[in-house]
């Protein structure tokens, strides 16, 4: 039985305008239906290939705000959200999360600032306790962005956008045991990542962005494992290939 918080997703593509960039990402033109079957979920491919689209596109229609944060976060300081989430349509479980969190790389310092503003009449040694016992902003962003995460509980729904963007690769280890424990736990997790480290995580479900469109891979059959293997094993010749005065 699948009892994901969000179990499946569907487009409906008559609510996106004919003259939409979003028909012209081929990955996202041919999706008309997706289900999630397993409590992480990666989204891989190339840059601009829709995975983060798409994963915003989920956040909003759940609820999240656009920027990040959790369901109860209501702040704007850009507009560039794509009209994909008005079209789509979310197919939830009978389970209600305990909590949940939209992270996205680019805006997390704003999330912070938020963070702080709600932080109400509560004694900073007890807020920031939580927090590895200090502000968010007196931290480095990738410090601040585990600290926040770990301070999460419960089965909860988290969608995440290049996670390990700030984060160094023993810090995405520990990102890894963190979703893993998590997800074990009953939490959700829909990713979009480049990291190799990450997409390691076992029982994952990894959906590779195509130019055909979606489909299903093995770890080992993603780019970002790919491209890291013959970089490690075959540093010297790919590199002399890669700088030679030929090109």
């Amino acid at each position: 039985m699948n009892n994901r918080f969000i179990r499946n997703i569907r487009i409906d593509w008559s609510l996106v305008e004919e003259d939409s960039y979003l028909r012209g990402i081929e990955a996202l033109r041919n999706l008309e239906e997706l289900e999630f079957t397993e409590n992480i979920s990666f989204f891989v491919g190339e840059n601009g290939s829709g995975k983060s689209t798409l994963v915003e596109a989920i956040a909003v229609a759940y609820g999240f705000n656009p920027e990040g944060g959790t369901v109860n976060f209501r702040f704007s300081t850009y507009d560039d959200v794509s009209s994909l989430g008005s079209a789509l349509r979310l197919t939830k479980g009978c389970r209600r999360p305990q909590g949940g969190y939209f992270f996205r790389a680019e805006s997390f310092f704003n999330v912070a600032s938020k963070t702080e503003d709600y932080r109400d009449v509560t004694p900073k040694e007890i807020y920031y306790a939580r927090y590895g016992g200090k502000s968010l902003h007196e931290q480095s962003h990738g410090e601040s962005f585990l600290a926040y995460f770990q301070s999460f509980d419960g089965e909860g729904l988290y969608l995440m956008d290049e996670p390990e963007a700030a984060l160094s690769p023993q810090r995405q280890l520990s990102l890894l045991w963190q979703i893993w424990r998590m997800a074990r736990a009953g939490s959700q997790f829909i990713i979009a990542t480049h990291s190799p480290i990450l997409l390691g995580i076992p029982d994952a479900a990894i959906y590779s962005f195509e130019e055909g469109g979606l489909r299903q891979c093995s770890y080992e059959d993603t780019e970002s494992y790919q491209i890291t293997e013959m970089f490690i094993n075959s540093r010297d010749a790919l590199l002399a290939r890669l700088l030679s005065p030929e090109g």
